[in-house]
Protein backbone atom coordinates (compact mmCIF):
# COMPACT_ATOMS: atom_id res chain seq x y z
CA UNK A 1 0.00 0.00 0.00
CA UNK A 2 1.60 3.21 -0.97
CA UNK A 3 -1.00 5.74 -1.77
CA UNK A 4 -2.60 7.20 2.21
CA UNK A 5 -5.03 4.95 3.15
CA UNK A 6 -8.40 6.17 5.49
CA UNK A 7 -10.17 5.72 8.44
CA UNK A 8 -13.58 3.72 7.89
CA UNK A 9 -16.09 2.25 9.91
CA UNK A 10 -17.34 -1.11 9.37
CA UNK A 11 -21.29 -3.58 10.74
CA UNK A 12 -20.77 -7.47 10.91
CA UNK A 13 -24.14 -9.23 10.28
CA UNK A 14 -24.33 -9.49 14.20
CA UNK A 15 -24.17 -5.83 14.49
CA UNK A 16 -20.96 -5.45 16.20
CA UNK A 17 -19.59 -1.77 15.17
CA UNK A 18 -15.77 -1.52 14.21
CA UNK A 19 -13.05 0.54 12.74
CA UNK A 20 -10.45 0.46 10.44
CA UNK A 21 -7.52 3.26 11.34
CA UNK A 22 -4.78 3.26 9.54
CA UNK A 23 -1.19 3.44 10.40
CA UNK A 24 1.89 5.04 8.54
CA UNK A 25 3.59 2.39 9.73
CA UNK A 26 7.30 3.06 7.92
CA UNK A 27 7.44 6.28 5.91
CA UNK A 28 5.44 5.49 2.62
CA UNK A 29 4.84 2.34 4.25
CA UNK A 30 1.11 1.98 5.57
CA UNK A 31 -0.47 -0.49 7.97
CA UNK A 32 -4.21 -0.98 9.25
CA UNK A 33 -5.31 -1.49 12.77
CA UNK A 34 -8.78 -2.15 13.54
CA UNK A 35 -11.33 -1.09 17.19
CA UNK A 36 -13.97 -3.65 17.30
CA UNK A 37 -16.64 -2.69 20.29
CA UNK A 38 -18.63 -5.38 21.59
CA UNK A 39 -20.63 -5.33 24.93
CA UNK A 40 -18.52 -3.19 27.25
CA UNK A 41 -15.48 -4.29 25.57
CA UNK A 42 -13.14 -1.98 23.21
CA UNK A 43 -11.08 -4.78 21.62
CA UNK A 44 -7.65 -3.60 19.47
CA UNK A 45 -6.64 -5.72 16.57
CA UNK A 46 -2.60 -5.02 15.94
CA UNK A 47 -1.31 -1.85 17.06
CA UNK A 48 1.72 -0.55 13.85
CA UNK A 49 4.76 -0.50 14.49
CA UNK A 50 5.90 2.01 17.23
CA UNK A 51 7.63 4.48 14.95
CA UNK A 52 6.72 8.25 15.71
CA UNK A 53 4.58 8.34 12.87
CA UNK A 54 2.36 5.31 13.55
CA UNK A 55 1.87 5.69 16.79
CA UNK A 56 0.51 9.78 16.42
CA UNK A 57 -1.70 7.93 13.33
CA UNK A 58 -2.95 5.14 16.07
CA UNK A 59 -3.98 7.52 18.46
CA UNK A 60 -5.71 9.86 16.02
CA UNK A 61 -7.90 7.04 15.34
CA UNK A 62 -8.66 5.80 18.18
CA UNK A 63 -9.88 9.13 18.96
CA UNK A 64 -11.67 9.48 15.71
CA UNK A 65 -13.05 6.61 17.02
CA UNK A 66 -14.28 8.30 19.88
CA UNK A 67 -11.80 6.45 22.77
CA UNK A 68 -8.43 6.99 24.27
CA UNK A 69 -6.09 4.42 24.82
CA UNK A 70 -7.33 3.59 28.51
CA UNK A 71 -10.87 2.47 27.28
CA UNK A 72 -9.31 -0.76 25.47
CA UNK A 73 -9.63 -3.74 27.18
CA UNK A 74 -7.74 -5.93 25.04
CA UNK A 75 -5.30 -5.61 22.48
CA UNK A 76 -4.80 -8.88 19.43
CA UNK A 77 -2.03 -9.49 17.85
CA UNK A 78 -2.52 -11.09 14.47
CA UNK A 79 1.14 -11.79 14.32
CA UNK A 80 4.73 -10.62 15.59
CA UNK A 81 6.23 -8.98 12.60
CA UNK A 82 7.27 -5.56 14.19
CA UNK A 83 4.39 -3.32 11.76
CA UNK A 84 1.49 -5.04 13.25
CA UNK A 85 2.73 -5.46 17.08
CA UNK A 86 5.83 -3.06 17.41
CA UNK A 87 3.50 0.15 18.53
CA UNK A 88 2.80 -2.36 21.78
CA UNK A 89 5.81 -0.78 23.75
CA UNK A 90 4.28 3.33 23.26
CA UNK A 91 0.50 1.68 23.56
CA UNK A 92 1.56 -0.49 27.05
CA UNK A 93 1.82 2.19 29.31
CA UNK A 94 -1.69 3.88 28.48
CA UNK A 95 -3.48 1.45 28.83
CA UNK A 96 -4.46 -1.76 31.22
CA UNK A 97 -5.65 -3.64 28.02
CA UNK A 98 -5.01 -7.41 28.03
CA UNK A 99 -2.40 -8.67 25.76
CA UNK A 100 -3.35 -11.92 23.13
CA UNK A 101 -0.69 -13.33 20.75
CA UNK A 102 -0.70 -16.85 19.92
CA UNK A 103 1.85 -19.40 21.57
CA UNK A 104 4.50 -19.54 18.87
CA UNK A 105 5.07 -15.32 18.93
CA UNK A 106 4.99 -15.05 22.63
CA UNK A 107 8.98 -15.09 23.31
CA UNK A 108 8.84 -12.16 19.76
CA UNK A 109 6.47 -10.16 21.70
CA UNK A 110 7.50 -10.80 25.32
CA UNK A 111 10.97 -11.79 25.46
CA UNK A 112 12.25 -9.47 22.15
CA UNK A 113 15.84 -8.55 23.13
CA UNK A 114 17.06 -12.81 23.84
CA UNK A 115 14.54 -13.38 20.84
CA UNK A 116 16.72 -10.93 18.52
CA UNK A 117 19.51 -12.18 19.29
CA UNK A 118 19.03 -15.73 18.38
CA UNK A 119 17.09 -14.99 15.45
CA UNK A 120 19.76 -12.46 14.58
CA UNK A 121 22.54 -15.00 14.60
CA UNK A 122 20.36 -17.89 12.69
CA UNK A 123 19.98 -15.30 10.04
CA UNK A 124 23.91 -14.53 9.85
CA UNK A 125 23.95 -17.87 9.30
CA UNK A 126 21.33 -18.42 6.45
CA UNK A 127 22.98 -14.77 5.00
CA UNK A 128 26.40 -16.45 4.88
CA UNK A 129 25.00 -19.72 3.16
CA UNK A 130 23.35 -17.42 0.82
CA UNK A 131 26.75 -16.77 -0.90
CA UNK A 132 26.92 -12.80 -0.01
CA UNK A 133 29.86 -11.07 0.19
CA UNK A 134 30.56 -11.02 3.76
CA UNK A 135 30.35 -7.23 4.03
CA UNK A 136 27.05 -6.76 2.18
CA UNK A 137 25.44 -10.10 4.57
CA UNK A 138 26.80 -7.87 7.64
CA UNK A 139 24.93 -5.00 6.13
CA UNK A 140 22.12 -6.84 6.09
CA UNK A 141 22.12 -7.88 9.57
CA UNK A 142 22.42 -4.37 10.55
CA UNK A 143 19.39 -3.61 9.00
CA UNK A 144 17.82 -6.20 10.34
CA UNK A 145 18.53 -5.43 14.13
CA UNK A 146 18.37 -2.11 13.47
CA UNK A 147 14.34 -2.26 12.67
CA UNK A 148 13.89 -4.13 15.77
CA UNK A 149 15.52 -1.18 17.73
CA UNK A 150 12.07 0.22 18.37
CA UNK A 151 10.71 -2.74 20.24
CA UNK A 152 10.89 -3.22 23.89
CA UNK A 153 9.36 -6.33 25.58
CA UNK A 154 5.95 -6.19 26.63
CA UNK A 155 4.34 -8.45 28.92
CA UNK A 156 1.48 -11.19 27.31
CA UNK A 157 -1.43 -12.02 29.65
CA UNK A 158 -2.99 -14.73 27.35
CA UNK A 159 -2.38 -16.85 24.42
CA UNK A 160 -4.96 -18.11 21.81
CA UNK A 161 -4.06 -22.05 22.22
CA UNK A 162 -4.70 -21.66 25.78
CA UNK A 163 -7.49 -20.11 25.15
CA UNK A 164 -8.74 -22.81 22.92
CA UNK A 165 -8.83 -20.32 19.91
CA UNK A 166 -11.90 -18.04 21.49
CA UNK A 167 -11.35 -14.48 22.99
CA UNK A 168 -15.04 -13.36 24.02
CA UNK A 169 -16.88 -13.02 20.66
CA UNK A 170 -13.79 -14.04 18.58
CA UNK A 171 -12.83 -17.60 16.43
CA UNK A 172 -9.16 -17.87 15.84
CA UNK A 173 -7.36 -20.37 13.18
CA UNK A 174 -4.12 -20.58 14.06
CA UNK A 175 -2.24 -20.22 10.43
CA UNK A 176 1.75 -20.28 10.16
CA UNK A 177 3.96 -19.58 7.17
CA UNK A 178 4.72 -15.85 7.43
CA UNK A 179 5.23 -15.94 11.04
CA UNK A 180 5.23 -18.56 13.21
CA UNK A 181 2.39 -17.20 14.98
CA UNK A 182 0.04 -15.65 12.56
CA UNK A 183 -3.38 -15.95 13.17
CA UNK A 184 -6.77 -14.99 11.54
CA UNK A 185 -10.14 -14.04 13.49
CA UNK A 186 -13.39 -14.18 12.53
CA UNK A 187 -16.21 -11.87 13.96
CA UNK A 188 -19.73 -13.24 12.30
CA UNK A 189 -19.24 -12.46 8.69
CA UNK A 190 -16.01 -10.59 9.11
CA UNK A 191 -12.62 -12.18 9.58
CA UNK A 192 -9.34 -10.36 9.91
CA UNK A 193 -6.41 -11.83 8.13
CA UNK A 194 -3.36 -10.09 9.18
CA UNK A 195 -0.84 -10.69 5.87
CA UNK A 196 -2.31 -13.99 4.77
CA UNK A 197 -3.23 -12.42 1.52
CA UNK A 198 -1.58 -9.42 0.57
CA UNK A 199 -2.44 -7.45 -3.13
CA UNK A 200 -0.45 -7.73 -6.20
CA UNK A 201 2.62 -9.84 -4.50
CA UNK A 202 2.77 -12.88 -1.62
CA UNK A 203 3.45 -12.37 1.17
CA UNK A 204 6.73 -12.52 2.93
CA UNK A 205 8.41 -15.36 3.43
CA UNK A 206 11.59 -16.89 5.10
CA UNK A 207 12.93 -20.66 5.09
CA UNK A 208 11.86 -22.52 8.05
CA UNK A 209 15.27 -23.57 9.33
CA UNK A 210 15.52 -19.73 10.45
CA UNK A 211 12.60 -20.62 12.62
CA UNK A 212 9.97 -23.61 13.01
CA UNK A 213 6.95 -23.12 11.41
CA UNK A 214 7.89 -20.28 8.81
CA UNK A 215 8.37 -21.60 5.00
CA UNK A 216 6.43 -21.64 1.91
CA UNK A 217 5.20 -25.51 3.25
CA UNK A 218 3.87 -23.92 6.00
CA UNK A 219 2.42 -21.13 4.15
CA UNK A 220 0.47 -22.85 1.36
CA UNK A 221 -1.35 -25.41 4.12
CA UNK A 222 -2.15 -22.56 5.86
CA UNK A 223 -3.98 -20.59 2.57
CA UNK A 224 -5.43 -23.84 2.00
CA UNK A 225 -7.04 -23.92 5.59
CA UNK A 226 -7.77 -20.26 5.40
CA UNK A 227 -9.64 -20.91 2.90
CA UNK A 228 -11.93 -23.22 3.50
CA UNK A 229 -12.34 -21.71 7.20
CA UNK A 230 -13.83 -18.39 5.22
CA UNK A 231 -15.86 -19.38 2.86
CA UNK A 232 -19.00 -18.21 4.38
CA UNK A 233 -17.24 -14.39 5.32
CA UNK A 234 -18.87 -11.52 3.66
CA UNK A 235 -15.67 -9.37 4.17
CA UNK A 236 -12.09 -10.30 4.54
CA UNK A 237 -9.98 -7.67 6.57
CA UNK A 238 -6.46 -7.30 5.73
CA UNK A 239 -3.19 -5.67 7.62
CA UNK A 240 -2.15 -3.47 4.38
CA UNK A 241 -4.74 -3.18 1.70
CA UNK A 242 -8.51 -2.78 1.14
CA UNK A 243 -11.33 -4.67 1.88
CA UNK A 244 -11.34 -8.44 -0.44
CA UNK A 245 -14.82 -9.72 -0.98
CA UNK A 246 -13.48 -12.85 -3.29
CA UNK A 247 -11.39 -14.47 -1.51
CA UNK A 248 -11.47 -17.29 -3.76
CA UNK A 249 -10.01 -14.73 -6.76
CA UNK A 250 -6.98 -13.43 -4.21
CA UNK A 251 -5.92 -16.99 -3.51
CA UNK A 252 -5.46 -18.07 -6.92
CA UNK A 253 -3.97 -14.80 -7.58
CA UNK A 254 -1.55 -15.21 -4.82
CA UNK A 255 -0.52 -19.11 -5.50
CA UNK A 256 0.35 -17.30 -9.46
CA UNK A 257 2.45 -15.20 -8.12
CA UNK A 258 4.32 -17.92 -6.46
CA UNK A 259 4.43 -19.87 -9.38
CA UNK A 260 5.92 -16.87 -11.41
CA UNK A 261 8.81 -16.04 -9.68
CA UNK A 262 9.50 -19.26 -8.32
CA UNK A 263 9.18 -20.48 -12.07
CA UNK A 264 11.89 -17.64 -12.49
CA UNK A 265 13.94 -19.51 -10.20
CA UNK A 266 13.62 -22.88 -11.77
CA UNK A 267 14.72 -21.15 -15.03
CA UNK A 268 17.47 -19.75 -13.52
CA UNK A 269 18.92 -22.86 -12.08
CA UNK A 270 19.72 -24.53 -15.34
CA UNK A 271 23.34 -23.99 -14.18
CA UNK A 272 24.45 -24.24 -10.64
CA UNK A 273 23.87 -21.36 -8.74
CA UNK A 274 24.08 -19.62 -4.94
CA UNK A 275 21.18 -18.93 -3.31
CA UNK A 276 22.15 -15.14 -3.85
CA UNK A 277 22.78 -15.94 -7.28
CA UNK A 278 19.25 -16.99 -7.85
CA UNK A 279 17.64 -14.24 -5.93
CA UNK A 280 18.87 -11.36 -8.51
CA UNK A 281 18.05 -13.82 -10.99
CA UNK A 282 14.04 -13.85 -9.85
CA UNK A 283 14.13 -10.17 -8.14
CA UNK A 284 17.13 -8.37 -10.31
CA UNK A 285 19.78 -5.85 -8.27
CA UNK A 286 18.38 -4.85 -5.10
CA UNK A 287 19.80 -2.90 -1.82
CA UNK A 288 18.75 -2.35 1.45
CA UNK A 289 15.53 -3.89 3.25
CA UNK A 290 14.03 -4.71 -0.05
CA UNK A 291 16.99 -6.94 -0.26
CA UNK A 292 16.97 -8.47 2.50
CA UNK A 293 13.44 -9.27 1.87
CA UNK A 294 13.50 -10.95 -1.25
CA UNK A 295 16.84 -12.98 -0.03
CA UNK A 296 14.90 -14.47 2.32
CA UNK A 297 12.13 -15.02 0.39
CA UNK A 298 14.14 -16.70 -2.51
CA UNK A 299 15.90 -18.83 0.34
CA UNK A 300 12.12 -20.07 1.11
CA UNK A 301 11.87 -20.79 -2.61
CA UNK A 302 15.01 -22.83 -2.58
CA UNK A 303 14.34 -24.62 0.32
CA UNK A 304 10.77 -25.85 -0.98
CA UNK A 305 12.34 -26.65 -4.24
CA UNK A 306 15.18 -28.70 -2.20
CA UNK A 307 12.85 -30.37 0.17
CA UNK A 308 10.46 -31.52 -2.70
CA UNK A 309 12.84 -33.43 -4.76
CA UNK A 310 12.94 -30.46 -7.65
CA UNK A 311 16.44 -29.55 -7.50
CA UNK A 312 20.00 -31.13 -6.23
CA UNK A 313 22.83 -29.64 -4.04
CA UNK A 314 26.00 -29.99 -7.00
CA UNK A 315 28.91 -29.08 -4.36
CA UNK A 316 28.65 -31.27 -1.44
CA UNK A 317 31.78 -31.96 -0.77
CA UNK A 318 32.19 -27.86 -0.74
CA UNK A 319 29.80 -27.60 1.39
CA UNK A 320 31.23 -29.52 4.08
CA UNK A 321 34.06 -27.27 3.73
CA UNK A 322 31.99 -24.36 5.04
CA UNK A 323 31.00 -23.20 1.15
CA UNK A 324 27.64 -21.93 0.39
CA UNK A 325 25.49 -24.58 -1.52
CA UNK A 326 25.28 -24.26 -5.57
CA UNK A 327 21.95 -25.71 -6.56
CA UNK A 328 20.84 -26.82 -10.03
CA UNK A 329 17.27 -28.31 -11.07
CA UNK A 330 17.64 -32.13 -12.15
CA UNK A 331 15.55 -31.73 -15.17
CA UNK A 332 12.60 -29.91 -17.04
CA UNK A 333 9.72 -28.44 -14.26
CA UNK A 334 6.23 -27.32 -15.81
CA UNK A 335 4.98 -24.57 -13.86
CA UNK A 336 1.95 -27.21 -12.72
CA UNK A 337 4.63 -29.16 -11.04
CA UNK A 338 5.79 -26.51 -8.98
CA UNK A 339 3.68 -26.07 -6.16
CA UNK A 340 2.61 -29.55 -4.15
CA UNK A 341 -1.00 -30.39 -5.51
CA UNK A 342 -2.26 -31.36 -2.02
CA UNK A 343 -2.21 -27.46 -1.41
CA UNK A 344 -4.91 -26.90 -3.81
CA UNK A 345 -8.43 -27.59 -2.71
CA UNK A 346 -9.90 -24.23 -4.08
CA UNK A 347 -13.48 -23.94 -3.42
CA UNK A 348 -15.31 -22.52 -6.85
Amino acid sequence: MSAQPSFASFESSGGVRFHRIPVEAFPGFWAYTYLVHHDANHYLIDCGSGTESSHADLLNGLEQAGLHPSDLTHMLLTHAHIDHYGGLSKLQPLTDAKIGCHELDVQTVAYHEARLALTSRRLASFLAETGLAKEEADSLLNIYRYTKAIYKSVPVNFTYEAMDTRVGPFEIIHLPGHCPGHIAIRLDDIIFCGDMVVEGVTPHLSPESMSPYNGLDHYLQSLDCFQHWSKDARLILNGHDDVITDLPTKIKATHRNLIRRMSKAINALSEPLTVAEVCVAVYGKTGGYQQLLVIEKTGAYIECLYEHGLIEITNAGEVEQGIPARYQRLREITDDEILPKVKFSVIE
